[in-house]
């Protein structure tokens, strides 16, 4: 459907001269061959360009349609597909070219071709990339494993790019909030939250507040003030998630002051927190796919937690539990009664609402635990909301209403 203020292709219009052969090549790029009849025939550049997109969308169309589409192809060559690859790269953003990829391997069954070194040689790096090599490391042939390796290094130095500097500065200032003290030095006090313990004590006379509580930061030590465990679901449906969980690991493994402890399960559990100096062995540690026994995952993770108090711990799953599903609420239930903050994420990722397991959901909600799916930016602020012991559960809900306003990509 056309939005407002569009020209619609056959309908007349009465937007500027300049503007209508601009719209009348964009609707023809968008609708293919089965409107060259009347916008005409893709020239020069656009040609190109509507070549890739038909090698992709129009492949396999319908014989008996009175307007054929365009079917270029891409079939099962390395060569032809590696071209191809080469030429969304010239023609498209980087942002279209990773979808165009995505929906390549899905629509196209381009898998197989993916363990050949010269097709990884072509491909723009992302996560969604990323996962589904990830997911082919079992059966990658040692000639295409380094190409592989090569591809998940740059979307992991991408990814610490973006998120590694905002982790480090929201959890290293809700550890300073979190240790406040009520005798500070003067450098050290929090003028905000000592104005506002104060108010009751303001001089309209003199039109100011006399602090009788002083309300200031601790000074930061060396010392290791809580305790992270990351306990991340590998099953196939979760590999974005996987990705960007073992980027912020390893993240927050940097970070002196934390302790930080990486764990992924599918049926069995598997302790990667020794690779966590470097997130590419951390993610070629996963192996995506297979079953899904988070009570198992949840019982390991337990016997890493030594302080309660200072613990947080984040399962990130989509909650479809193949193991015990009484057991794995009791744990949740026990570790949240020794104060560990616990929360469940449905997913750490850009892709949008995942499917999960509502009943678990609700449940865990019921114990006071949130279970809600995280983007990537939104996660330093829900760490640095975990270390200050503010109400999780509310955290989830704002979020909640920021996505739903489009406030939150």
């Amino acid at each position: 459907m056309a939005e407002a203020g569009e020209a619609v292709p056959g309908k007349r219009t009465t937007e500027s001269g300049a503007a209508a052969p601009e719209r009348r090549r964009r609707w023809r790029l968008v609708l293919g061959g089965a409107a060259e009849e009347s916008l005409g025939r893709a020239e020069g550049r656009d040609e190109a360009m509507d070549a890739a997109l038909a090698a992709l969308y129009d492949a396999g169309g319908d014989a008996d349609e009175p307007t054929p589409k365009r079917s270029a192809g891409l079939g099962g060559s390395a060569p032809r597909v590696a071209r191809w690859l080469g030429d969304i790269r010239e023609y498209f953003p980087s942002t279209v070219v990773q979808v165009m990829q995505a929906d390549a391997i899905d629509r196209l069954d381009l898998t197989r071709l993916l363990l050949e070194p010269e097709m990884l040689a072509a491909v723009e790096p992302d996560v969604h990339l990323a996962g589904t090599l990830l997911s082919l490391n079992r059966v990658m042939p040692e000639a295409t494993k380094e190409a592989a390796r090569q591809v998940v290094r740059t979307v992991v130095e991408q990814l610490e790019r973006r998120i590694a500097q905002q982790t480090r500065a929201a959890v290293s200032g809700a550890l300073n909030r979190a240790a406040r003290i009520n005798r500070p030095r003067h450098a050290d006090i929090d003028w905000d939250r000592t104005v506002r313990a104060n108010l009751r004590h303001y001089q309209p006379e003199h039109r100011t507040v006399i602090p009788e509580r002083l309300v200031g930061y601790g000074r930061r030590t060396s010392a290791v003030q809580r305790d992270v465990i990351l306990c991340v679901d590998q099953s196939g449906s979760m590999a974005s998630s996987v990705v960007f969980s073992g980027v912020f690991a390893a993240v927050l493994a940097s970070m002196r002051w934390l302790r930080t402890s990486l764990v992924v399960f599918d049926t069995a559990v598997v302790d990667l927190t020794e690779r966590l100096s470097d997130p590419v062995e951390v993610l070629f540690g996963t192996q995506l796919g297979g079953g899904t026994d988070i009570n198992r995952a949840l019982g390991y993770g337990q016997q890493l937690i030594t302080r309660p108090r200072d613990s947080i711990f984040v399962l990130v799953s989509d909650l479809y539990e193949g193991g015990v599903r009484e057991e794995m609420l009791r744990r949740v239930a026990e570790m949240t009664a020794a104060g560990v903050r616990v929360v469940v994420l449905l997913a750490l990722s850009d892709d949008g609402a995942p499917a999960y397991d509502h009943e678990n959901a609700a449940a865990l909600a019921a114990l006071g635990v949130p279970a809600f799916a995280c983007t990537p930016d939104a996660f330093p602020d829900l760490m640095a909301a975990a270390i200050e012991r503010r109400d999780l559960m509310a955290f989830a809900e704002r979020f909640a209403d920021r996505k739903a306003s489009g406030t939150v990509s």
